[in-house]
């Protein structure tokens, strides 16, 4: 379980053969010598994915009875990283501290290509809170194979990387350098939607944490009785991202998180909305199967404002962040 405070983690990984499991056919002769010599004399390779706060929608793609879960992941500035320096490491090998899931990538990436892991080191090292919906695992498989994809100097092949997501979880579009519509139970991205659109947050995080697959079922039902109130929002969402408009964008994403609150309520919402225009903020947004909730901003709050807000959620009984989230 990584460290909430994001301290930074370091062991030895000397046995990393891919355990048993389907035969594949050969690695194609250029691969294959990669994995006879190993990586070339090189020091530390790292790989870095970004994390979200949350998601700007969350609801159906359309309205309908059989309803997919469609995505858009609120990208923000802090990440997870791995890192893997080859050599030989003294004493006995140890598991990697990269959490479950990530060692689960690993295995996949080695079984997909045919290869062994020379012996060396790894690391790690993240921003992210696990479990209130910064997609901290999601964050930490692609910050992985981005890793071994450095080790073995090949070239980052998106389909690999869905293909392990998908065999692993339900995942956010953090394997994207822009914002995207996405299916996260099928890891589908249905609509690129640019970098033209940032915002400015404040936000903060209630306690607790959501198992996002033990309450798929209750999302799902919410979103059959509300499916045209979804089907607008989002109809309006991609309208400002198309026409590059932050603040049509922020109060999509509103009317998202509001939608929210009959299946994953935030104690802090009703005073958010009832607080909004006293900041002068463009919107609210949430994490819907997390924990985190906050204000958008398409302009920098000064000082002034950052302690105005600071106290307020202050007053609500939490600690207030700050954070850029998407591109722009």
């Amino acid at each position: 379980m990584r460290d909430p405070a994001g301290a930074h983690r370091l062991c030895r990984f000397t046995n990393a053969s891919p355990p048993g499991g389907p035969e594949r056919a050969g690695p194609a002769p250029a691969v294959r010598d990669r994995e006879e010599q190993g990586p070339p004399g090189r020091g530390t390779l790292s790989g870095v994915c970004h994390g979200t706060l949350g998601e700007l929608y969350q609801g159906p793609l359309r309205a309908g009875a059989d309803p997919d879960i469609a995505v858009v992941s609120f990208p923000v500035n802090l990440h997870s990283w791995v890192y893997f320096t080859p050599g030989a490491a003294a004493g006995p090998p140890q598991p990697p501290p990269l959490g479950e899931k990530a060692v689960a990538a690993a295995r996949l990436f080695l079984e997909h290509y045919g290869l062994t892991l020379p012996p060396g080191e790894w690391s790690a090292h993240s921003d992210l809170r696990v479990g209130v919906g910064m997609a901290s695992s999601t964050a930490d498989i692609v910050a992985t194979l981005r890793c071994l994809f450095h080790v073995f100097s090949l070239p980052c092949d998106m389909d690999v990387v869905l293909g392990i997501l998908g065999a692993i979880e339900r995942a956010d579009s953090v394997f994207l350098d822009e914002f995207a519509l996405h299916l996260s139970g099928r890891h589908r991205v249905v609509r690129r939607l640019g970098t033209d659109v940032g915002f400015h947050t404040a936000f903060v995080t209630e306690p607790g944490t959501v198992d996002t697959h033990a309450v798929t079922g209750r999302l799902l039902e919410h979103y059959r009785r509300r499916g045209e109130e979804y089907e607008r929002c989002l109809t309006d969402l991609l309208k400002g991202f198309a026409s590059g408009d932050p603040a049509a964008v922020a109060r999509a994403a509103t009317v998202s998180a509001t939608l929210s609150q009959g299946v994953l309520p935030k104690t802090a919402f009703g005073s958010l909305l009832a607080h909004r225009e006293r900041f002068g903020a463009d919107g609210i947004f949430v994490a819907h199967t997390g924990c985190l909730i906050g204000y958008l901003f398409t302009r920098r709050p000064d000082a002034d404002l950052k302690s105005e807000l600071s106290a307020f959620f202050h007053s609500l009984g939490h600690q207030c962040s700050f954070a850029q989230g998407g591109y722009g």
